[in-house]
C-alpha cells in the first residue's frame, strides 16, 4: 500500500537479489535443455512464462533496495510483482504440460491486468503454474531414473507456497521479511538442485517417449 512503512535494510535488498539469480541460473539451464523436446508453441510459452517470473523477482528486489536506501518508494515494482509473477507461472506451467501432449489445441489464452490491487485471481494461477512445472520436472526425473530428484522438486513447491504464505499475512517487520527471504532462497536452492541434476544426467539428449 501506498504511504506504507517497511523496515527494509540495504543488505536486505541486496539479499533479494539472490534468489533471483538462482531462478536465472535455473531458466537458462531448463530452457537450453527443454528447447529441442517442445513445440515452438509451447517453448515460446515456457520462455515467456520463465523470463517474467525473472522479472517479477528482480523488480521486487529492486523496489526493495531503492526503498532501503531511500532513493524513493517506487510501488509500482511492487505493485506489479505478483500479476507478472503469477502470470509467468501460469504460462511456464502450462508450456511444460504441452511438452508431453503436443496438441495445440490444449493451448490457451491468457492475459491480467497490468495493475490489478486484488490478489485472488493471481493465487489459483501460480500455484497451478508452480505445480505444473514441479509436477513436470518430476515426472522428467522418473523417466530418467533420477526418481531421488523428485523429492527436491516436490520441496521446492511447499516451500514456494510456504513463501506465499508469509508474505500474504501482511507483516512488514524485518524479522518477517528475513523469514520470507530465506525461505524462497530456499526455494530456489531446490529448484537449481533440481534443475542442475537433471542437466547432469544429461536432459538435453533425453528422449521423450
Amino acid at each position: 500500500m501506498e504511504g506504507e512503512v517497511y523496515d527494509f535494510s540495504l543488505v536486505m535488498g541486496l539479499t533479494d537479489f539472490i534468489p533471483v539469480f538462482l531462478f536465472f541460473v535455473s531458466l537458462v539451464l531448463l530452457q537450453r535443455d527443454l528447447y529441442n523436446k517442445m513445440p515452438k508453441y509451447a517453448f515460446a510459452c515456457f520462455a515467456a512464462g520463465t523470463i517474467n517470473i525473472f522479472i517479477a523477482g528482480f523488480m521486487k528486489a529492486l523496489w526493495k533496495t531503492l526503498y532501503a536506501v531511500g532513493v524513493c518508494d517506487f510501488q509500482v515494482l511492487n505493485t506489479m510483482f505478483l500479476p507478472t509473477q503469477s502470470l509467468g507461472f501460469l504460462l511456464a506451467g502450462l508450456g511444460i504440460i504441452l511438452m508431453f501432449n503436443g496438441k495445440k489445441k490444449a493451448a490457451l489464452a491468457v492475459a491480467a491486468p497490468t495493475v490489478f490491487k486484488g490478489t485472488m485471481v493471481f493465487i489459483p494461477m501460480m500455484v497451478l503454474g508452480l505445480g505444473a512445472i514441479c509436477a513436470c520436472l518430476g515426472v522428467l526425473a522418473a523417466k530418467m531414473k533420477k526418481k531421488g530428484l523428485i523429492p527436491v522438486f516436490v520441496l521446492c513447491f511447499i516451500a514456494y507456497m510456504a513463501m506465499g504464505y508469509l508474505s500474504s499475512r501482511g507483516d512488514n517487520s524485518a524479522a518477517a521479511n528475513w523469514i520470507e527471504q530465506g525461505v524462497n532462497t530456499l526455494g530456489m536452492v531446490l529448484l537449481l538442485w533440481g534443475t542442475l541434476g537433471l542437466h547432469r544426467a544429461g536432459l538435453r539428449e533425453f528422449e521423450l517417449e
